[in-house]
């Protein structure tokens, strides 16, 4: 579990690309990686399969190439990263399981004061779980949905987030992960399991 409060970017040190799926060497300045822990790569759960001094490995399988943009990124190019959140942490963004649910196209950027206003395409099969004022992570940050349209969504950007993250980086056309809250997940399986009326009826006896 993450919280989409990202630490750090990382620079993507080494790409392989194997039969199996894709191994990413990243630059990071963690301090006491071990491995199998869980790290957020841009909002993509990965577990550190090897880490050095200022490196860690990951390994995309087929899935996540398939699910992500991570299968195009290339040496030079920078991830946000984020550790998974400790029993005893502080929760300051909201619940991000690390599981993208698809991509997003960047629509439009406009800089507005200090704040910057950015715009995103949103998937058709993601678009019931997304509304004005509810959270959304991009690229593993998570955002509070501003504006809402049936195809888009739009987001302010403070400066800090701005500037500790990729999206500093992104242009109209990039490709942006995204995951939207799974708290709207678990209401509408439980909305279609019928046990919200069988609660009513519980109630009502």
């Amino acid at each position: 579990m993450f919280t989409g409060i990202v630490e750090e970017t990382g620079e993507v040190l080494a790409v392989v690309d194997e039969p199996e799926g894709r191994r990413l060497r990243l630059g990071t300045s963690f301090e006491g990686l071990t491995r199998g822990q869980s790290i957020s790569v841009s909002g993509a759960c990965l577990t550190a399969e090897d880490h050095g001094e200022g490196w860690f490995e990951v390994f995309l399988a087929s899935e996540t190439v398939d699910r992500t943009y991570l299968g195009t990124v290339g040496e030079g190019d920078r991830v946000n990263l984020e550790r998974a959140l400790p029993a005893e942490g502080r929760l300051d963004g909201h619940f991000v399981q690390g599981h993208v649910d698809g991509t997003g196209e960047v629509l439009g950027v406009e800089r507005v004061g200090d704040d910057w206003y950015f715009e995103f395409s949103l998937p058709g099969d993601q678009a019931r779980y997304v509304v004005e004022k509810g959270s959304i992570a991009v690229d593993g940050v998570s955002l509070t949905v501003a504006d809402r349209r049936e195809d888009a969504f739009t987001v302010a950007i403070i400066p800090e987030t701005y500037e500790v993250t990729t999206l500093s980086e992104k242009s109209v056309g990039d490709p942006v992960h995204l995951e939207v809250d799974v708290v709207a997940k678990y209401v509408e399986s439980l909305l279609d399991a019928g046990m919200v009326e069988r609660l009513a009826e519980s109630v009502e006896r």
